[in-house]
């Protein structure tokens, strides 16, 4: 059966016109690169994933907010991490020069308290990162998407190319037989099909990349609510 279907889009691609073998020769590209795309980014999420969760381990484990960031360096890779990072520097700009370096150096007894003003710029700090980290997350998503949504509109396209070729050729004959129709209408169909090949596995990679997506979204968005709500309980002890 798989061999007699792949025989048929064969025989279909040779009998096509070039705008049809054109059009099929665009769709297989373009699954080549959705299929390189999808897989890195496979990778890229497992990564992200194991990051994330010992970042969040690390960080909410120890004894005060600051702990993870004195002890570590950022490696640029995690997106919890640079928003860590970046709400931590923050946090420390607002500080006076001394008070940050009795901080920094883990003096005992040092007394620290953001005003509510304070807070905020902190934790609007802390939100643009996690837009920006959202958008790195989400990158290539789109790609896979356009791949997706195009393959099939290519192959009815070329579809309805062949068709009207294949009329042309069948009024210029004065006649309209199955024997000479049904070879044209089958190589029309080929793009159709191929695009529907195409599409119907990267639905599939899509959806399920996007739910991986969307979990590690709704998790580094609880992270930086923890990790500010964390923030204003250590620091924040004046009023504005």
């Amino acid at each position: 059966m798989t061999g007699f279907f792949a025989n048929s889009l064969m025989n279909g691609f040779i009998k096509s016109s070039l705008m049809g073998q054109g059009i099929v020769a665009v769709q297989i590209a373009a699954s080549i690169f959705m299929v390189a795309i999808a897989i890195g980014k496979w990778r890229g999420l497992s990564r992200v994933s194991q990051s994330a969760r010992r970042v969040t381990r690390d960080v909410m484990s120890g004894h005060d907010v600051l702990e993870y960031y004195l002890a570590r360096h950022p490696n640029g890779h995690s997106p919890l991490e640079n928003i860590y990072w970046a709400t931590c520097e923050r946090l420390l700009r607002l500080l006076a020069p001394d008070v940050r370096s009795l901080l920094v150096g883990r003096q005992p007894g040092v007394e620290v308290a953001l005003t509510a003003h304070e807070m905020g710029l902190v934790k609007a700090l802390s939100e643009h990162v996690l837009d920006e980290e959202e958008i790195r997350v989400e990158h290539g998503m789109g790609a896979i998407a356009t791949v997706v949504a195009l393959a099939p509109m290519l192959g009815l396209l070329g579809t309805v190319w062949g068709v009207l070729d294949a009329f042309a050729d069948m009024g210029e004959a004065g006649s309209a037989t199955i024997a000479t129709m049904a070879p044209a209408i089958s190589s029309a169909l080929v793009t159709t099909v191929v695009g529907l090949l195409v599409a119907i596995p990267g639905v599939i990679m899509h959806t399920r990349l996007n739910a991986t997506v969307r979990a590690l979204m709704s998790d580094m968005e609880g992270f930086t609510d923890d990790l500010t709500g964390r923030i204003a309980l250590e620091f924040q002890g004046r009023a504005s």
